[in-house]
């Protein structure tokens, strides 16, 4: 982890995050499905591309490839959830487009993002602190 003042609670964000897209992927589906062309994979793009920046906000460029690969793992296990969930579906199309948005989240970080933990508690602290 980078050098936060307060890693503990980038952390405990970062789980509860996880635990409220887990929530929302094995949950009954609310609703009936948007009228967008293939909604669903934009979706598990863009969840995947934010939770790679979320994470690469708070860990060194060294441990991108770790947050990829822990994403792909979280990914095909909420998969493997939903196939033996009756009422939810497993797709190998939304394994790709899970991959796809961690891939973009980690090339935005690389390019621009990365770090912003570390950036954002420093504003936090001139102009709250």
């Amino acid at each position: 982890m980078l050098p936060l003042r307060y890693p503990r609670r980038w952390f405990l964000a970062g789980a509860l995050i996880l635990a409220v897209i887990t929530a929302a992927a094995i949950l009954p589906l609310a609703g009936s499905a948007p009228s967008v062309p293939q909604a669903d994979k934009w979706l598990h793009g863009l969840t995947f591309l934010l939770l790679a920046l979320w994470f690469t906000g708070q860990y060194a460029r060294g441990y991108y490839i770790w947050i990829f690969a822990g994403l792909c793992i979280y990914g095909a296990l909420i998969e493997l959830g939903q196939a033996l969930i009756p009422y939810r579906s497993a797709e190998w199309l939304d394994l790709g487009a899970d991959a796809a948005g961690a891939l973009a989240g980690i090339l935005v970080a690389l390019l621009l993002t990365g770090g912003w933990s570390v950036h954002a508690e420093r504003w936090l602290e001139e102009h709250l602190g």
